[in-house]
């Protein structure tokens, strides 16, 4: 990882003109940059967004301090759509895993792979309700994504490729719907601006006029939602 003076950072390039700097859902700083890029550039930029990036790390130490370590045990909350459902370990289900009469059901003998039940019970439902929300709000945006893919990234929630493929992390799927919607927004807007300028978040906010409820849940909750 490269690192100028005391911040470390991670370099990705990209066909964008300009250079952005993110801090990720795991407090990681990214630097996107065109390709090819000047390092001098890059560290003239950090530089100059220094007490951004000091003011923006200390508010995901804060956030982060509710991160939430879940055990696979009788009564652990498990949370889907923004609602929390208990765990109830069975003998015998017709699934390893399914939510029924408002709770997860989890047979015993899947217990060594719970964690692998989840995600791809998050991972399913995923698949289901993402093309349904895409094609709802694309056609608002003015866009159409080259494919829809579900995957555990690392430090985002969603991420838009060069080609037009939108990735969706499998635990959007934990948050309240809004917040996915916004989710799901936020990335079809970046088919039409890669960047985050005030056209960026204009378009957002012409589609969804209250997207900053649903963003700043995210901002606050986030770090809750994992396994």
């Amino acid at each position: 990882m490269p690192s100028y003076r005391d911040i470390n950072y991670e370099l990705k390039k990209s066909a964008r003109k300009t250079t952005s700097i993110y801090i990720e859902r795991d407090g990681t700083i990214s630097v996107l940059a065109p390709e090819p890029y000047e390092l001098g550039k890059v560290e003239e930029i950090l530089e100059a967004k220094r007490s951004w990036i000091y003011r923006n790390l200390a508010e995901w130490e804060d956030l982060n301090r509710t991160g939430v370590v879940r055990e696979f045990v009788n009564g652990e909350g498990f949370p889907y759509l923004g609602s929390t459902y208990r765990l109830q370990i069975v003998d015998q289900a017709s699934q390893d895993l399914l939510l029924k009469g408002g709770m997860f059901r989890l047979r015993r003998s899947a217990l060594p792979e719970a964690r692998a039940q989840f995600v791809a019970f998050y991972r399913e439902k995923a698949k289901l309700r993402l093309p349904v929300l895409m094609a709802e709000y694309a056609g608002k945006v003015g866009v159409e994504p080259a494919a829809i893919r579900v995957q555990e990234l690392k430090s985002r929630w969603a991420s838009c490729s060069a080609d037009g493929t939108l990735n969706f992390h499998w635990r959007c799927m934990m948050a309240p719907l809004s917040s996915l919607v916004y989710i799901v927004v936020h990335e079809l807007v970046h088919l039409r601006h890669p960047n985050h300028t005030p056209e960026f978040w204009h378009t957002v906010e012409k589609v969804l006029p209250e997207y900053q409820l649903a963003k700043g849940w995210l901002r606050l909750h986030g770090a809750g939602l994992g396994l």
